[in-house]
């Protein structure tokens, strides 16, 4: 097992309402990267009080089994979460932080997962578990993505043709942008059908 110890430093937004966001980075994708940046400014114009974890994964964490890669994003989830005395309704993870999955299962949190590594079998799972309102946003070209899996669950799924891991398009900067827009609009929509 991984040193227990927390890596996740929070930085908190106060959206004014009481609900709470955990906005979840994934490894060399922190919350301040185009698609977690513009999620948190999507959760404030919904009145949304944010909190970003800011972790640096341990030096040796491409040798962690699954097994313990999952174990050690749970815990930094779960000490976000409980700090927020049970205020914390939503989690948007990218990659890596979909490993936090089952945590959102568990205890009825919606999510939304931003290219979550649906060729780990523990976060298939757990998607077919959640009954919370859930949202998947993938790319067609992103080997971490399954479209047979995202198929097969019943929550909100986004395939973008031609995106890789980043939601970006190889060699199209404009279109690249135009994949942001297109999924933060998505995004959007799911935040707003949260607070009905």
């Amino acid at each position: 097992m991984p040193d227990p110890s927390p890596f996740a430093v929070p930085t908190r937004f106060d959206g004014a309402g009481d609900r709470v966001a955990l906005v979840i980075p994934g490894v060399g994708y922190s919350p301040a990267r185009p698609l977690l940046h513009f999620a948190r400014s999507l959760l404030l114009q919904h009145r949304w009080t944010v909190q970003e974890l800011w972790w640096q994964v341990p030096d040796d964490f491409s040798h962690f089994t699954v097994d313990d890669r999952v174990a050690w994003v749970e815990q930094q989830v779960t000490q976000a979460i409980d700090a927020e005395g049970g205020a914390c309704r939503l989690l948007i993870g990218k990659s890596l932080g979909s490993l936090a999955c089952g945590i959102a299962a568990d205890r009825n949190i919606a999510a939304a997962w931003l290219t979550p590594v649906l060729t780990i079998d523990h976060v298939a799972r757990s998607l077919q578990q959640a009954g919370a309102p859930t949202l998947l946003i993938g790319g067609s070209a992103d080997k971490l993505w399954d479209s047979r899996i995202a198929e097969s669950v019943r929550h909100d799924v986004l395939e973008v043709p031609s995106a890789d891991h980043a939601l970006e398009l190889a060699g199209n900067a404009a279109g690249s942008v135009e994949v942001l827009r297109q999924v933060i609009s998505r995004l959007d929509r799911f935040i707003g059908s949260l607070s009905r």
